[in-house]
């Protein structure tokens, strides 16, 4: 299927690439923010381990480990910080200039919900909400290139309803259905004469390029597999098909022959699917190891269409990876303690933006679980992600160029709440 995306950059910043996403959180525009107990090891294992109802948004097979109903409820915070630096910048009329560095990160607040029910011996049933997607990026309103920059905002829910199935004492799997609501702000304008007085030209308001503000539902599902070779050792995979999307709402972008705007109805988002493999061994009786391997297909973003069919740009994402191994230290029957590292891999190839700093990045995670009591339990976990530094150079429609270097890193703290009952 030919995957397309929301939110369009405007005709006069073509060269930005995916301009919705702000790739801190995890590459692309996904959003690794299920859970404080998987923040707490870089998610590491979090398609089997099981320890709570969360697991259910990493893989519904396992929703059979559980005996009885279970719920989580919490929220992650994620701050980010997002540096554009040692900017150039060549106007409509050739002349250079040095840009200021500027700081587009910001504060977001992912919450979630889980709910398992086993209905007997053999079938499970649960439902979830979260988000697997979301981003915000904001550039100030003087900054001189915002064709480039400009404000981004992308939210997304996913309720969940999933069913698992034991078919055995090792094996069970699982399924459910993904409705996604998606919506987003974007705006992008320019002052293309404000910094050139000299030239006799008249500094003008900011013209608008790209008004952009939309929502629209998609329907995705997800498959899962869990063996438990026994007790303290199992594997779990799980594949996420997600759609795409299409949005409706105000859709307004510059019409170069008129230098008025052109509304269009639908945009559509490609979602990439996602599958996950997982593994968890209890090595002796207060420690556990756990690993993930993560799959991305950003390969599916090629390229971006209106729903009418009108090319906007072309992209050349990459598939990505998330390589993760973690700990837990069962301490006592009150306090678990765990840890994780994450190697991120970057959705971008050759085409960057500074819209989307996107780099390879690494995870460093911690976390605990208070146990206040056999039923109720509090977690919480923390995440230091590092960017790297990320040469960029771009080239608008109109001949504008700037060149940059991008760093994005960030703080993630989530809190939680579990029960069983």
């Amino acid at each position: 299927m030919n995957k397309k995306r929301l939110f369009t950059p405007s005709l006069l910043a073509l060269s930005v690439v995916g301009v919705m996403s702000q790739p801190v959180f995890a590459a692309g525009f996904q959003l690794n923010s299920q859970s404080a107990t998987g923040l707490g090891r870089a998610f590491a294992g979090d398609a089997v381990i099981a320890d709570n109802a969360s697991v259910m948004s990493r893989n519904a097979a396992a929703m059979s480990l559980f005996d009885s109903k279970a719920l989580s409820l919490g929220g992650i915070v994620l701050k980010t910080d997002i540096k554009v630096k040692g900017a150039n910048y060549t106007n409509v009329l050739g002349q250079p200039s040095s840009l200021n560095d500027e700081e587009i990160g910001g504060t977001s607040v992912a919450p979630n919900l889980y709910f398992i029910a086993p209905i007997n011996d053999q079938f499970t049933a649960g439902v979830s909400l979260y988000s697997n997607f979301g981003t915000k990026t904001e550039f100030s309103a003087d900054y001189p290139a915002n064709e480039f920059g400009g404000l981004t905002d992308l939210k997304s829910f996913n309720l969940g309803l999933s069913l698992a199935y034991r078919i055995d004492e090792q094996w069970s799997i699982g399924g459910g259905l993904d409705v996604i609501y998606g919506k987003g702000e974007l705006k992008r304008s320019a002052d293309l004469f404000a910094q050139h007085p000299q030239a006799g030209l008249i500094s003008l308001p900011d013209t608008p390029l790209l008004d952009v503000d939309a929502d629209g539902y998609a329907l995705g599902f997800n498959l899962g597999v869990v063996y438990e070779h026994d007790e303290d050792n199992r594997f779990g995979f799980s594949y996420r098909y997600s759609p795409e999307l299409e949005a409706e709402g105000k859709v307004q972008k510059i019409n170069p022959a008129t230098g008025g705007m052109t509304e269009f109805n639908k945009l559509v988002v490609p979602l990439p699917d996602m599958a996950e493999f997982s593994g968890y061994h209890k090595v002796a009786d207060q420690f556990a190891v756990h690993y993930s391997v993560q799959w991305i297909g950003w390969k599916a973003f090629d390229k971006l269409e209106t729903a009418s069919g009108e090319h906007i740009n072309t992209y050349e994402w990459q598939n990505g990876w998330h390589y993760s191994i973690g700990g837990t230290y069962y301490l006592n029957s009150s306090w678990t303690l765990r840890a994780g590292y994450m190697y991120d891999t970057s959705a971008q190839d050759e085409i960057t933006s500074i819209s989307v700093p996107d780099s390879d990045r690494n995870w460093f995670s911690a976390g605990f679980s208070y146990h206040l009591s056999e039923q109720s339990t509090f977690d919480f976990g923390a995440t230091y992600l590092i960017g790297k530094d990320v040469a960029v150079k771009e080239t608008s429609a109109i001949g504008t160029t700037i060149s940059a270097t991008t760093r994005a890193n960030a703080l993630l703290f989530g809190a939680q709440y579990s029960y069983t009952f």
